[in-house]
């Protein structure tokens, strides 16, 4: 009786850790609700942050624009003769939306190997991992949170032979993910959190 209680309060648990904030516009509520001891959203953002330089608003500000902070956000399907659901648009995963061979590219950097594209604070460390990239590779500035979108968006190559041109859709998500970054900032140095 005992371990069937015990598998009852650790489902319990663990629910709680991976369910999607419910108030993903505003930064402080996303942080009081993800404060638990082996899952501190906070913490790890600013680790990640002082690990590699990018300001915590943009790291979150991009997991906003990616995946909503869906633990399992993956892209949409395709559909086979208009209907079928067929084979998903890309490897994107989790609150990152890394790709399959990118996340390799991280794990084999950083030495992270046991790293998930689901748990949070591996997400925090990737974005801010490929956001430094973005400024050693493309001079981006590390608080310019439009550019640093646009590079993990397209990817480093994309961006360098861009020059300026994007799709419409693309600008959009990177003016969400700058606006966002904004706001956020705000509200962190509001809760005093910044």
């Amino acid at each position: 009786m005992k371990r069937i209680w015990f598998f009852i309060a650790l489902a319990v648990i663990l629910s709680g850790c991976a369910s999607t904030p419910k108030n993903i516009g505003n930064a402080c509520a996303i942080f009081d609700q993800k404060d638990g001891y082996f899952n501190n959203w906070e913490k790890a953002a600013k680790n990640a942050e002082r690990k590699y330089g990018i300001p915590m608003p943009i790291i979150m500000a991009t997991m906003y624009t990616e995946s909503g902070f869906q633990q399992n956000a993956k892209p949409r399907r395709t559909k086979l003769f208009g209907f079928l659901p067929w084979k998903r648009l890309s490897s994107a995963h989790g609150y990152s939306q890394a790709l399959e061979g990118t996340w390799d590219q991280y794990r084999r950097s950083t030495g992270n190997f046991g790293a998930s594209r689901t748990q949070f604070s591996d997400a925090a460390d990737f974005i801010g991992w490929y956001d430094r990239q973005s400024v050693i590779r493309n001079g981006i500035n590390p608080n310019d949170a439009y550019n640093l979108y646009l590079n993990y968006h397209m990817g480093h190559t994309a961006y360098s032979r861009a020059n300026g041109q994007y799709s419409a859709a693309v600008r959009q998500a990177a003016l969400r993910t700058d606006r966002m970054a904004r706001i956020y900032d705000r509200q962190l140095r509001n809760c005093g959190r910044r």
